[in-house]
C-alpha cells in the first residue's frame, strides 16, 4: 500500500501515513459492515483520499503535491483501478527509490526495511545494533533526503541497476532475518515475511538473470527457511541444528536452492550471499549433525572473510572452528571482536565456555544473552541451557 501511495504522491511520510490512516479505519469499520468484496480496494480509495484531504489542510506545499491533487483521480469504490501497475512493480520501484545513491548505504537498509517490509523501528535497530532512537533519526533524515534531493519514484535504467544491486539484496536479507527469527514478538518468527523476502528476491533474480548474487541471495533463503518446520518443537520452543530432524527439512526448497547455487557457480563471480548459500548447502549435505564437512565450511568462511569480513562472519566461523580445533581455540578468537551488545554472541560464548568446563563463565554469558534477546521463544532456549549448567543445578 505504501508503494502504491508512494507512486501517486511521491511522498513517503504522506504514503506511510495514510496508508496507516487506512488500515485503522478499515479495523474499526468491518467489523460493524463486514468485509467488502474487494478489500484492497477499498483501503487504497481510502487511503488515496486520506492523503489528498492532509494535501489540502496543508497551508504549505510544494509543487509536487499540488499537480498530484490535481492529477490524482479517486474513483469510487469497489470500482477502484491501480492503473494498469501491478503491485510487485510498485513494491520494486519503492525499494530502488529507498536505496537511492543519495542516501548512505545504512539509511538505504533502514528506509527499505521500514517502508517496504513493514519491520517496526526498534527491530531494525537491532539488526544494526544501534540504540532506537538513533534509528529514528535516522529514518527521518532518510525520507527527508529523499524529498530534498527529488528522488524519482521509478525503477532505475539498466545500466544503473547494478550499482543499487546490494543495498536491495541487504535489505531482502534483513526482512528475511526478521522474519525468520523474530526480534521481538509471541513467536519465533514471522513465516509471512520470510515468504515476502523470497518472493522479491525472485523478483530481483527475474529482473537480472546476469546477477549471481541475487541468485545466491535467493539460494541462502531457501536452504534456511527449508529448516523451518525442524527448528520449532511442539511446544513452540527452538531446536537447535544439533538437535533437528533433518528429515523434516523441505527437501524441494533445498533441490531448488542447490540448482540455484550450481547456477551460481558457473559463472565463477563469488560474492557474500553465495559463499553463505553454499555454507548452508554443505548443512544440507549431512545426514546428521555428526557428519558435516566442518573444514569445508571453515574454507568457505575463510573465502566469506576476504570478500565480506565483519564480525558476525568471525563469530560464524568461530562455530566451525570449535568443531575442529576445539572450544578453547574457538573461544579466543571470539572474545577479540567486542559484540558486547549481541545477544547471539554472548550464547556462542556461553556454548564455548561450557564446553570447556568453566561453568561459571558460561552462566553469566547466558544471563546477558538473555537479557539482550526479546525474543521469547529465543529466551526460553537460552534458559533452558542456562538451567542445565552443573552449577544451575545445583
Amino acid at each position: 500500500m505504501v508503494a502504491v501511495l508512494a507512486r501517486s504522491f511521491r511522498d513517503l511520510d504522506l504514503a506511510e501515513d495514510a496508508a496507516q490512516q487506512a488500515f485503522a479505519e478499515a479495523a474499526t469499520s468491518w467489523p460493524r459492515t463486514g468485509v467488502p468484496e474487494s478489500p484492497g480496494a477499498w483501503i487504497t480509495a481510502v487511503a488515496r483520499r486520506r492523503a489528498i484531504d492532509r494535501i489540502r489542510r496543508e497551508s504549505r506545499r510544494d509543487t509536487k503535491q499540488r499537480q498530484a491533487v490535481a492529477s490524482t483521480a479517486v474513483p469510487a469504490w469497489p470500482d477502484f483501478d491501480l492503473g494498469g501497475e501491478s503491485v510487485d512493480d510498485d513494491v520494486l520501484r519503492l525499494v530502488f527509490t529507498c536505496c537511492h545513491p543519495a542516501l548512505a548505504a545504512p539509511a538505504q537498509v533502514a528506509l527499505t526495511l521500514r517502508l517496504v517490509a513493514g519491520i517496526e523501528t526498534t527491530a531494525i535497530a537491532r539488526a544494526f545494533l544501534v540504540p532506537e532512537a538513533a534509528m529514528t533519526q535516522r529514518l527521518v533524515r532518510a525520507k527527508r533526503k529523499i524529498r530534498a534531493a527529488n528522488v524519482p519514484f521509478r525503477m532505475p535504467d539498466d545500466a544503473r541497476l547494478p550499482d543499487r544491486l546490494g543495498s536491495v539484496l541487504a535489505v531482502i536479507f534483513l526482512a528475511f532475518n526478521e522474519g525468520y527469527i523474530a526480534s521481538s514478538g509471541d513467536g519465533v518468527g514471522r513465516p509471512d515475511l520470510c515468504e515476502e523476502a523470497i518472493a522479491l528476491a525472485r523478483l530481483i533474480v527475474d529482473l537480472m538473470p546476469d546477477e549471481p548474487e541475487a541468485r545466491g541471495l535467493l539460494a541462502l533463503m531457501l536452504f534456511t527457511n527449508a529448516r523451518r518446520r525442524a527448528r520449532v518443537a511442539v511446544d513452540g520452543s527452538l531446536v537447535r541444528l544439533v538437535d533437528q530432524d533433518r528429515t523434516r527439512w523441505d527437501q524441494q526448497m533445498i533441490a531448488e536452492g542447490r540448482e540455484l547455487l550450481r547456477r551460481c557457480l558457473r559463472q565463477g563471480r563469488p560474492g557474500q550471499y553465495q559463499l553463505h548459500a553454499a555454507i548452508n548447502a554443505v548443512h544440507t549435505e549431512a545426514a546428521t549433525f555428526v557428519d558435516t564437512d566442518w573444514h569445508q565450511i571453515l574454507a568457505l568462511y575463510d573465502h566469506l572473510l576476504e570478500i565480506a569480513a565483519t564480525p558476525v562472519v568471525e563469530l560464524n566461523r568461530a562455530v566451525a572452528l570449535a568443531e575442529i580445533d576445539g572450544p578453547h581455540v574457538a573461544l579466543v578468537a571470539i572474545d577479540r571482536l567486542g559484540l558486547d551488545g549481541y545477544h547471539l554472541w554472548h550464547a556462542v560464548r556461553a556454548d564455548l565456555l561450557r564446553r570447556c568446563g568453566r561453568d561459571d563463565d558460561a552462566g553469566v554469558a547466558y544471563e546477558r544473552a538473555i537479557d539482550l534477546t526479546d525474543n521469547p521463544a529465543e529466551r526460553q532456549l537460552l534458559q533452558r541451557r542456562h538451567a542445565e549448567l552443573p552449577t544451575a543445578l545445583n
